[in-house]
């Protein structure tokens, strides 16, 4: 196997078995990136809280226009981050230049939001801030990848989802308070969430290695250079049990409503009074922050793919609860609980099961494959849901979802079975 050093230089890498040499289980790059994800998504989460009521109810949109301004920020990112995944590998493996062009550029748009307050404008900003998501996002993961032994990967995801998560407890509380100590609420939540991000772009440039090399494997220098090819990144499909991988996530990705559309559907059927509905996100951070580490270890202990499909099966059972006749604070909170843990066993478990899929040298590339066929899946649903939902209502556009998650975790559940008897 060959890596490209800081020069681009072609180098031999062989497992590194010194004595006494030990992978940190969670490292200090891992740390750093957490603290520029937590405290990116306080600024994040700030717009994402207000946003729906923001456009729904203050900009007087119909379900299927935020449908649409839902899928972009779900569907956008995903356009380029197979570019960002694959340019952070090439050139000694610029991850950090890549991901800090992503974050400064999501920074830069949200004071935006300003200016914005038609549907053509608040969708082109969205586009850009999500485009700049899409590029930091792989090469973040394959950071995180890099720098830690295989045998921590999910302890280190899951402590970077948890301190992610601290950012995304955070961020509404904050917004909630700027909504309650402003007359005009909506402006100084953007404002003040455009100064936030400045501040976790200077995180990244003051505290992230520039050049990490992986933790298990020690370098020999050679003189020719080595850089992936983008045929070699999608080359990479060709690995069964990457294909596989990519495959479940796109095919649940189609299944999965958006937080934004779960959240206006728990505050109409618990009828919140809507100065809550920022609080709403609040439930489904606290739990995932609860159980991000330790389910990162369980996936550390146990084949990650079956806990990212469990994590869907809880997922099932929220949309169950919100179809029940049960209604009330006790069955929203019920819901935000299962909406949690099902963050909890999928987002950083299914990028440690991404990370020991694909070569090191192919992190980045890896990281976006799978990203982005559950991105685009993802904005599908978005599509999807919002015009169901302006045909149908939000009850019956659940349902027919609930009822297609259980089908495609199904299919799933096959195809991760037959991944498992190939690499037996």
């Amino acid at each position: 196997m060959y890596l490209a050093d800081s020069r681009g230089t072609k180098a031999t890498v062989v497992p590194d078995s010194r004595p006494g040499r030990r992978s940190a289980a969670v490292p200090g790059t891992v740390l750093a990136l957490g603290a520029v994800s937590l405290i990116t998504d306080v600024s994040s989460e700030m717009v994402t809280a207000v946003l729906p009521l923001y456009v729904v109810t203050a900009l007087g949109l119909s379900p299927l226009g935020f449908g649409l301004l839902d899928g972009i920020n779900n569907g956008v990112g995903a356009l380029v981050r197979l570019a960002g995944g694959h340019l952070a590998d090439r050139g000694g493996r610029r991850h950090k230049v890549v991901a800090g062009l992503g974050y400064g550029l999501s920074a830069a748009c949200k004071p935006l939001l300003l200016l914005a307050h038609t549907l053509p404008v608040i969708s082109a900003v969205l586009a850009v801030d999500r485009t700049g998501k899409g590029l930091r996002t792989a090469p973040r993961d394959a950071m995180i990848s890099l720098s830690t032994g295989p045998e921590h990967r999910g302890r280190a995801f899951g402590v970077h989802r948890a301190m992610d998560t601290t950012g995304a407890l955070l961020g509404p509380l904050v917004a909630f308070a700027v909504l309650r100590a402003t007359v005009d609420g909506y402006d100084a939540v953007f404002a003040v969430s455009g100064c936030v991000a400045a501040l976790g772009v200077l995180v990244l440039v003051l505290f992230v290695p520039r050049h990490i090399a992986p933790a298990d494997v020690v370098r020999l220098p050679e003189p020719e250079a080595s850089r992936p090819a983008l045929r070699d990144s999608l080359a990479l499909l060709r690995r069964p049990e990457l294909r596989r991988l990519t495959l479940c996530a796109t095919l649940l990705g189609l299944t999965t409503v958006s937080d934004s559309f779960l959240y206006l559907l728990l505050q109409r059927e618990g009828n919140l009074s809507a100065h809550l509905f920022p609080l709403l996100p609040l439930g489904t951070a606290a739990v995932f922050l609860l159980l991000a580490v330790p389910l990162g270890a369980l996936a550390d202990r146990v084949e990650s793919r079956r806990l990212f499909l469990a994590g869907h099966g809880v997922l099932l059972l929220g949309y169950g609860l919100v179809l029940s006749p049960w209604h009330g604070v006790p069955a929203v909170i019920a819901v935000l609980v299962l909406h949690g843990t099902f963050y909890a066993a999928t987002d950083g478990v299914l990028a440690a099961a991404t990370a020991g899929a694909v070569p090191a040298r192919h992190q980045g590339a890896g990281q976006a494959l799978v990203g982005t066929g559950q991105a685009l899946a993802r904005f599908g649903c978005s599509l999807a849901f919002g015009a169901a939902w302006s045909l149908w209502g939000g009850r019956a556009a659940l349902a027919v979802t609930a009822a297609a998650l259980t089908v495609s975790a199904v299919v799933a559940t096959f195809l991760l079975r037959t991944a498992e008897e190939v690499s037996a």
